[in-house]
């Protein structure tokens, strides 16, 4: 493992143009894989996200069984071993900083007839996991946490899982897809009926692999006796990725970005409504549906950006992006309210305070409430901020640069890889001024 420190220093005076496709989407790569391993037959996936998040899932069902090809340039062939066909992992499974791995597959190993151990990172082993581990155990799953009801988890095999119907307290879609792998293994059915809309990559993608779902309303359901069948997946771009650039075109100064290929599922693209409340300038064409998911280019532009109290119902399809929005915030006229999103501090970090502090530091006026936070807009100086590890802290800073005074250097970026390990090569070619310092 690489225990370099990374920091960003980004210049100030740069602007975003031209055309750039983003790579894959994370919660796609992460389904792919899973599914694809317990699918009957090979299945070949194009676009795979080859960053640190999905390759720790990769190296979890390598490590019971599954032999998996690549990645090369996005390229991926899974040799599927059926849904009883994983073995048992010689050790722990470490699975770095990817709270998706870890809540999914705490579902989709409650069903097997071995014994496993899910750990990871320092930030992952803080993370909330009785979210995902209580519903479980209401299956009859035999799970044990630490104290804090934090990883490790200790999953005992060889049981039987009862069906569950759960009415989730909180929206999130990794509790329900970890809730419906549970499902596959349970004796009838399981439903899940969440407060709000969110993500439904594992619904589709079950779907995709002939595995049937069945969704009325706010209610998800599985019945256990199906089979996977192996499939052919093309990922889209991540618009969480793009969600950087998306709000970099829009503060910047004579900005013209045109992003290909990008998911635009419409329990993600909160981000765009979001922004385009705001008064982003934002073209979507070329729609498509690329394997059960819709895709297309999407163009922004410069745009005089307004404050908007965010409506609470977009908030689960956002969830990901607010870190890069509180930046499009501070650059818009009048004041930004967000709440209900409490989820925002269980993150990678407490993306709330974090932001709030490091937006502090560079003179923006953000005041951080229990479930949310109040921007008011100001000059952007530039100074120092610490990204405290989340990779998606790191990334918005660096987009503030883009309406800064002087550079923001941004301290323990090394996570960025995590998700979007081409980050720094495709920002500066498209106009940002990031430099790499490892330490």
């Amino acid at each position: 493992m690489n225990n370099k420190k990374v920091n960003f220093r980004v210049f100030p005076g740069g602007t975003l143009r031209g055309r750039a496709r983003v790579p894959g989407d994370k919660s796609i790569s992460h389904r792919s894989i899973m599914l694809g391993s317990i699918a009957e037959g090979v299945t070949h996936i194009s676009g795979f996200l080859e960053a640190e998040d999905c390759l720790a899932t990769m190296n979890a069902f390598r490590a019971m069984g599954v032999e998996i090809e690549g990645p090369a340039n996005g390229e991926v062939t899974v040799h599927g071993v059926g849904l009883y066909g994983l073995k048992a992992p010689g050790q722990p499974l470490y699975l770095g900083n990817s709270g998706t791995s870890m809540r999914l597959l705490s579902g989709l190993l409650a069903g097997q007839n071995f014994d496993s151990v899910l750990t990871g990172d320092a930030s992952l082993t803080r993370r909330p996991m009785r979210r995902v581990t209580d519903p479980l155990r209401q299956m009859g799953a035999v799970i044990k946490t630490s104290a804090n009801g934090t990883a490790p988890l200790f999953i005992r095999g060889g049981g039987t899982l009862d069906s569950l119907h759960y009415d989730m307290p909180v929206a999130s879609a990794q509790v329900k897809s970890c809730l419906l792998l549970a499902g596959l293994y349970a004796e009838g059915e399981t439903s899940i009926i969440e407060p709000a809309p969110t993500r439904d990559h594992t619904e589709r993608m079950l779907a995709g692999f002939g595995y049937p779902v069945s969704r009325e309303g706010n209610r998800i359901a599985v019945h256990s006796g199906g089979v996977l069948q192996a499939a052919e997946i093309d990922v889209p771009s991540d618009i969480s990725s793009a969600a950087f650039f998306m709000v970099g075109a829009a503060i910047a100064e004579n900005a013209d970005v045109t992003l290909l290929h990008v998911g635009v599922n419409p329990t993600r693209t909160g981000v765009i409504d979001i922004l385009q409340l705001m008064g982003a300038n934002i073209e979507i064409f070329n729609r498509k549906e690329v394997g059960g998911e819709p895709v297309a280019d999407i163009r922004i532009r410069s745009s005089r950006l307004k404050g908007v109290d965010i409506p609470e119902a977009l908030v689960p399809l956002a969830i990901d992006e607010f870190p890069v929005l509180f930046v499009a915030a501070a650059c818009a006229e009048g004041e930004t309210r967000l709440s209900g999103a409490e989820e925002l501090r269980v993150k990678e970090s407490d993306r709330i305070q974090v932001m709030a502090d490091g937006l502090q530091t560079l003179g923006v006026h953000a005041m951080p409430t229990p479930d949310g936070m109040v921007i008011r807009p100001h000059t952007i100086t530039g100074g120092s901020v610490d990204s405290h590890g989340d990779h998606r802290i790191a990334m918005a800073f660096s987009v503030a640069a883009l309406r800064a005074l002087g550079p923001i250097y941004i301290s323990n970026c090394e996570n960025v890889n995590t998700s979007f390990p081409t980050f720094v090569s495709l920002a500066n070619s498209l106009g940002l001024k990031v430099l790499v310092r490892q330490e």
